[in-house]
């Protein structure tokens, strides 16, 4: 079947300017204020593809311009254990994640998959640019993997210390490498290591929030629950480390709306942070639309306490237009800041309620449900989204082997441009 690309224009957030997509736009070039474009699709109904497989059903609400091969869709299903030790009604669990009980298949256990089908089906087939992504770890690994599989050219930036989270179930193809900042660095590091590269016109940013493919890839979450339940939730809950998916989800709710058999509400937004990485919430509990000031030393210094150390982004679209403080304005809701312990807790009693294992940065969201039930913040009775966005690593490990990656090249941020170009370009 030749799939027919998805028809979009491209709407800026901050004054509502409708213009064309010039095929990678990340910004309108006549804004004059920081802000997200977004996708303003042709079809207007929630409609499901059924002519295609996995993640791509909700081709429809997503700006690709293919089908890519080894997708799997976020799976949603009623709570029974969790919603009982709550005492909630109506939870639903949207897990993205390996979990085969469940119909869960995402091999890299996170729903970063989302992002990576949906980015790099936006990519033309037959693009001569290298695609350039700076993550924390879960990004990194889905990005591999459906580069790997796709023979999609990819060059990835981490922090070295992140390593650990590039595993797969077999060795990557040669047409992705992986470049490191040295031990002791973090995200935020990765990401100036990336942008220098990014000056070469061989390479091409991925855009993170701004490439408005990945945050309606993290959106088909909210479309799962929508689908499973038929209707539009009154509440949700997922833990940030740039907030992207909740404005992705926010977004896709607005669409709900405008579709009008889903319901005409917006979900109240609960994201929440692993203390004392807190930089988002505390801003929103400041009632600052700018972020608090965070120094590069205090950022790395907190990023190394956390558990969940994907949630450490220090430059998250949170002030500009469109970004996590106008969602949660739009919306309603709160922010909430989880401890290590907390955590923990939560991490193995949801082992224990729902029978897989999950990651650090959901067990947050997790032990944020459990605290919005003890506060009032949620009814009994209200329908409950709780977006588990990463799980099953030990199950996927246990039905595989598994290959661990390591960085073609370990690279200062700090050295300048011309040689950190020069031994990227080597690579390929």
């Amino acid at each position: 079947m030749t799939f027919r690309p998805t028809d979009y224009k491209l709407m800026n957030c901050a004054d509502g300017r409708i213009f064309e997509d010039e095929g990678w736009t990340l910004a309108d070039p006549q804004g004059s204020v920081p802000s997200l474009v977004r996708a303003v699709y042709a079809e207007k109904k929630f409609e499901i593809r059924d002519d295609l497989d996995g993640f791509y059903r909700y081709a429809n609400w997503l700006p690709v311009k293919r089908c890519l091969n080894h997708s799997s869709a976020p799976v949603t299903y009623r709570s029974e254990g969790l919603a009982g030790y709550l005492k909630l009604d109506n939870l639903y669990i949207t897990f993205s994640g390996y979990n085969p009980d469940r119909g869960a298949f995402m091999h890299t256990c996170s729903f970063k998959e989302t992002e990576a089908y949906s980015v790099c089906a936006r990519l033309p087939e037959h693009e001569d640019r290298i695609l350039v992504v700076a993550s924390a770890g879960n990004t990194a690994r889905a990005f591999a993997k459906v580069c790997s599989d796709n023979g999609i050219k990819l060059l990835l930036s981490i922090p070295e210390d992140n390593i650990h989270a590039l595993w797969f179930d077999k060795p990557l193809n040669d047409c992705v490498k992986i470049m490191a900042a040295p031990k002791g660095s973090d995200y935020f590091d990765a990401i100036a290591l990336g942008d220098k590269v990014c000056l070469s016109p061989m390479f091409l940013a991925e855009g993170g929030a701004k490439n408005i493919a990945r945050r309606d890839g993290m959106g088909t979450t909210v479309l799962s629950a929508v689908e499973t339940i038929g209707r539009i939730p009154d509440a949700y809950f997922q833990a940030i480390g740039s907030g992207t998916g909740t404005i992705a989800v926010w977004e896709n709710n607005l669409r709900l709306i405008e579709d009008g058999r889903f319901g005409s509400h917006k979900m109240r937004l609960y994201p929440s942070q692993n203390d004392p990485f807190t930089i988002m919430y505390d801003s929103w509990k400041a009632g600052s639309r700018d972020l608090l000031p965070l120094a590069a030393e205090d950022a790395r210094l907190q990023a190394a306490k956390i558990k969940a150390k994907v949630l450490s982004n220090r430059k998250p679209p949170y002030s500009l237009a469109g970004g996590v403080f106008d969602a949660m304005k739009d919306a309603g809701g709160d922010m909430y800041k989880i401890s290590n312990d907390e955590l923990d807790f939560w991490k193995a009693k949801f082992l224990e309620l729902e029978g897989v294992d999950i990651y650090s940065a959901a067990a947050v969201a997790v032990a944020s449900l459990d605290k919005a039930v003890r506060e009032g913040a949620v009814r009994r009775d209200e329908v409950i989204m709780l977006n588990i966005t990463g799980g099953g690593e030990k199950l996927a490990k246990s039905h595989k082997q598994v290959v661990n990656a390591v960085p073609s090249l370990v690279l200062d941020p700090s050295l300048p441009a011309e040689e950190i170009i020069s031994k990227a370009e080597k690579l390929f």
